[in-house]
């Protein structure tokens, strides 16, 4: 017989385990956003959910893993998009879609943090992985832009070059964008990204329309 109060009430604690571990995920980007990875401590992070910094071990060993649940929080957000993106029809419309939806990233899942930029500080497997992510989302960008490139939606540019551009720009974000500040408002600048970075690819006689 199914045990019916083990049943939620585990339910409950792992919810409240995921809910913890997000707000000091949360902490962790505001915290770098503000001093940096190197210059934040574990007592930098727990102070800001004002517990004390023994109470983050119950949910990561070191500053590392927590570094590292932030990329994996962006990564997967990439994947799920980069899927939707196939319901997206035209190069040019799903291009568009996939560098909005990765300032929404940067802006919103990840803060506009510079925790973003910090991967050789990681363990080398560790390290690996989010390389692997990342080329995998960049192979999806280059492969859209290909397809627009042979459909005559964009110019003839070297897709690697173009995606390359494309990446510098979004990823910049996380060194100047400030949630709230100076009144920019992540929707706002996931269209303006997309629309600019989409004319340098536009061929002479048109333009690639998002």
């Amino acid at each position: 017989m199914p045990n019916t109060i083990q049943g939620p009430l585990s339910s409950h604690r792992e919810r409240k385990r995921a809910r913890r571990r997000r707000e000091i995920i949360r902490a962790a980007l505001e915290a770098g956003r503000e001093k940096g990875y190197h210059a934040t401590t574990l007592d930098d992070i727990a102070g800001r959910l004002g517990i004390r910094k023994a109470a983050l071990y119950h949910y990561f060993p070191d500053k590392d893993a927590i570094l590292l649940a932030c990329h994996r929080e962006s990564l997967s957000e990439l994947e799920r998009i980069a899927g939707d993106s196939r319901a997206v029809e035209g190069p040019a419309r799903r291009l568009s879609f996939l560098i909005r939806e990765h300032v929404r990233i940067m802006t919103e899942t990840l803060e506009g943090s510079p925790l973003a930029f910090e991967v050789t500080v990681l363990p080398a497997a560790a390290r690996a992985e989010v390389i692997r992510g990342r080329d995998r989302f960049e192979g999806v960008l280059r492969g859209v832009v290909a397809e627009g490139i042979e459909g005559g939606e964009f110019r003839a540019v070297d897709p690697k070059v173009a995606v390359f551009a494309i990446l510098g720009a979004v990823n910049w974000i996380a060194r100047w964008y400030r949630p709230g500040g100076g009144g920019i408002q992540p929707a706002g600048l996931g269209d303006a990204f997309a629309d600019y970075l989409l004319r340098g690819l536009a061929r002479e006689s048109g333009r690639a329309r998002p």
